[in-house]
């Protein structure tokens, strides 16, 4: 059956009435301090619309509106959009970018891996490399991991203390503040999947041969530490979720579900800053082209 406007409109007001399910309480409300990650259900798919198939199709909707948005921030050169994406490994982050950008033209995007620090950069507050990496006027930024690792892998290894820790929390609200008085609109996502989920990848990428060369064995080393790391990333959600830089937790262990529940939230993101292109020049109005 073909959509209709209608359809449409009642589909996003139940996107938007679901999103503020999976928001992260702000960082200083007390339901902040309640806030348990295991609580959500990784497997959980509240942004499909049925099938694989209609979430593909409902994907590549909001791929050609997401498009229009981003060809209007890169041409309007004053606002700025973070999107931050974080999880376990195997949660996805590259098959997010990959699936939510599908349709998106290039131009004004800009994908910025942070593996471990070099020793030039671990030579410096933690927050050195990332400041550099922020998105410039006109375009939009995808963090592939973030400034988070530096409360996540150090704490699990304790390399940290909890003082510490505290520490680089305050240091990353300040630090997001001030990029969104700025200018930069700022959202974080946490791919959430379940333990037995990662096994199966994990063991998906040992048996291709193909794919080994995204495996390496300290991946399992870190599986070790999963109760920690789920821990960690609680603790990190609750102490980081602000009004200026908000949390979402996504459900990742479908990976078309992950792709839509990412790109319905961008989408809203988007929209919501009013972007338009910028005004004609005067100077054009009537000139033609020998």
């Amino acid at each position: 059956m073909p959509k209709t406007p209608n359809s449409d409109a009642k589909l996003d007001a139940r996107v938007n009435a679901l999103l503020d399910d999976y928001r992260v309480p702000f960082f200083g409300d007390k339901k902040a301090q309640k806030f348990a990650l295991d609580a959500l259900d990784p497997g959980a798919k509240p942004f499909s619309t049925g099938s694989k198939d209609s979430d593909r199709d409902r994907l590549s909707d909001i791929g050609n509106r997401l498009d229009v948005q981003q060809e209007r921030l890169h041409a309007q050169r004053h606002q700025r959009v973070l999107l931050v994406l974080q999880g376990m490994d195997t949660s996805g982050k590259d098959g997010t970018i990959r699936g939510v950008f599908h349709e998106v033209d290039p131009l004004g995007l800009r994908i910025v891996p942070f593996r471990a620090p070099t020793a030039i950069e671990a030579a410096h507050d933690f927050l050195w490399r990332v400041h550099a990496q922020t998105p410039a006027a006109g375009e939009l930024a995808i963090f592939n991991r973030s400034h988070y690792e530096d409360v996540l892998v150090p704490r699990v290894m304790e390399q940290i203390d909890q003082a510490e820790c505290e520490r680089r929390y305050r240091q990353i609200r300040e630090f997001e503040a001030m990029l969104a008085e700025n200018g930069t609109t700022i959202v974080k996502c946490m791919l959430h999947i379940s333990k037995d989920e990662q096994k199966r990848r994990l063991q998906a990428r040992i048996d291709d041969e193909t794919k080994h060369w995204k495996f390496d064995l300290s991946d399992l080393e870190a599986r070790q530490h999963w109760d920690a790391y789920q821990a960690a990333y609680r603790d990190l959600l609750a102490a980081t979720s602000t009004e200026c830089a908000p949390w979402y937790v996504v459900p990742a262990d479908s990976k078309t579900h992950r792709n839509v529940m990412v790109a319905e939230l961008l989408l809203r993101l988007m929209e919501g800053l009013k972007l338009e292109y910028p005004p004609g020049k005067p100077e054009l109005k009537g000139v033609k082209v020998d």
